[in-house]
């Protein structure tokens, strides 16, 4: 008996599947690259990431998946599903990129990628910019190069080809604009505030707290949140991140220190919320396909940062979490009240290291990055003059002076990984976070109640209908739209900010 003749799209799936299993391969030794190899198993893990890398392009890029790809698009009965329809779309989207990307360089940037991470936390660790500034020119050289590989797409700007990487359709010229208005909104408060005299930040923890402590506490917070341990884990790293490895397996990393838990919990919140997207996305149903994966990097940030600020820097999330934390973190917490904490958490004061950072002048952080960047990619600006250009706009931006490169240019990882077009996600994710907070909200009245009570479950629940389940469908625009009735605008993040900083500040 003759086999079944097999479909192309059901070819272009399998060929999906099998791509997403060698890159959750690949996934698994980046988590362990930052979490536990040793030092001198760097050199080999170059080579690992290089091979899975190459052999991943290879796969993807054949010929025959292209003529897969074109004859389920000449399909009507395909297409006319509208699932489907944007499931081929953004597939296309991502095979005609990564056809333009010869495989000599993406084992290239693989490899040179786990060197410069090495690099980037010897030089942090002795704040030596110097030494590390050979790789940074290197990760920008092989930037550019992917760059120039993609331009064609977005009219020629290298920028724009790598930030589409990211934030599909989006630009730097939009990003210029955006930022513009949270420049001239932001600035004027953050005067006022520091006009009106900085009310003492109250002593939130009396006593050091036990690593151990505070990471059992953390993960009661992000258990209560939703964070599915049976399909995650939470472990240390210099930086913290997430890695959604593929269905059932999303590793959340955090670190502690040992006189401030809360720098702990804002982490393990912030990935969490990154974890629970995805947890959400329908991974299972679609493995390596658009729809089980996520709409963009703002998109992504925008989980983050509303269960990090939103609701980790509520007065209603610390009703319930202060008895938690008295129960376990101990005498630290002896005679602190809801409202310490609550002051505490969103005290608005400037700061070296961007992820330290209060919600009020967080985003300058990402507007220096984002022009430094630039500067770099086009050679405006050189990787040896990075340092003095950096610490200038801080004392600029912030009114502070930077003291090392450990605490300046040094303190992120990203550009390090070539992530180059990343950063400003960071900003977008603010924004569509309050966007969606604002809904939420609207949708669920006795929001705040719940919270009181430690139930996130009806919050859950609302991001899972209107973000988790689209995977792709949707471009991040038409998603925030679909969510909330509106487009994506500055508006709702500086109501917000307001509303709550006016409050804590008697404004």
């Amino acid at each position: 008996m003759s086999e079944p003749e097999v479909s192309s799209y059901e070819k272009l799936m399998r060929e999906l599947r099998d791509a997403s299993v060698l890159s959750s391969a690949g996934a698994v030794l980046g988590w362990d690259q930052e979490t536990m190899l040793p030092p001198k198993g760097t050199a080999l893990r170059a080579d690992q990431l290089a091979a899975i890398g190459g052999l991943v392009h290879e796969r993807f890029t054949r010929p025959e998946v292209g003529e897969w790809l074109s004859e389920c698009e000449a399909d009507r009965a395909l297409t006319s599903d509208p699932r489907t329809a944007a499931n081929l779309r953004e597939i296309r989207r991502g095979y005609d990129r990564a056809v333009k990307l010869p495989g000599s360089l993406v084992r290239e940037i693989a490899q040179t990628t786990a060197l410069s991470q090495q690099a980037w936390r010897q030089a942090r660790e002795k704040s030596d910019f110097a030494a590390f500034a050979p790789w940074l020119s290197k990760m920008f050289s092989l930037s550019r190069a992917k760059a120039e590989c993609y331009a064609t797409d977005v009219g020629g700007s290298l920028y724009d080809a790598l930030l589409d990487t990211y934030e599909p359709r989006a630009s730097a010229a939009e990003l210029d604009a955006v930022f513009s208005e949270l420049r001239r909104k932001l600035t004027p408060l953050i005067a006022e505030i520091a006009a009106a005299g900085e009310r003492p930040r109250p002593p939130v923890q009396r006593a050091p707290v036990p690593v151990e402590r505070q990471r059992a506490f953390n993960r009661r917070v992000l258990g209560q949140m939703g964070f599915d341990f049976d399909a995650g884990r939470l472990d240390l790293s210099a930086h913290p991140f997430c890695e959604g490895i593929g269905p059932g397996d999303t590793r959340l990393t955090t670190r502690f220190r040992e006189d401030d838990f809360l720098d702990a919990l804002t982490s393990s919140m912030h990935e969490g919320g990154h974890g629970l997207y995805e947890q959400g996305l329908p991974k299972a149903e679609y493995p390596g396909q658009p729809l089980g994966e996520a709409a963009s990097l703002g998109i992504h940030e925008s989980q983050s940062r509303l269960w990090e600020n939103f609701v980790g820097r509520s007065h209603a999330f610390w009703e319930w979490a202060l008895p938690e934390a008295r129960r376990g973190l101990g005498e630290a917490l002896e005679g602190v009240s809801v409202e310490d904490v609550y002051r505490a958490s969103n005290t608005v004061r400037p700061n070296l290291i961007r992820v330290d950072s209060d919600e009020a002048t967080y985003n300058l952080h990402i507007m220096l990055r984002f022009d430094l960047e630039r500067a770099l990619l086009s050679g405006e600006l050189k990787p040896e003059d990075l340092p003095g250009v950096w610490n200038e706009r801080v004392r600029q931006d912030l009114g502070i002076d930077v003291p090392d490169d450990r605490r300046g240019c040094l303190q992120d990882i990203h550009w390090s990984m070539g992530l180059v077009g990343y950063f400003p996600t960071y900003t977008l994710g603010n924004l569509f976070a309050a966007q969606f907070w604002k809904a939420a909200r609207a949708a669920t009245p006795d929001l705040d109640d719940r919270m009181r009570r430690g139930d996130f479950s009806a919050l859950l629940a609302w991001l899972r209908e209107n973000i988790h389940r689209y995977g792709q469908e949707y471009t991040p625009m038409e998603l925030c739209e679909r969510a909330t009735g509106s487009r994506l605008s500055a508006g709702p993040f500086i109501e917000y900010l307001e509303g709550k900083l006016r409050s804590v500040y008697g404004l």
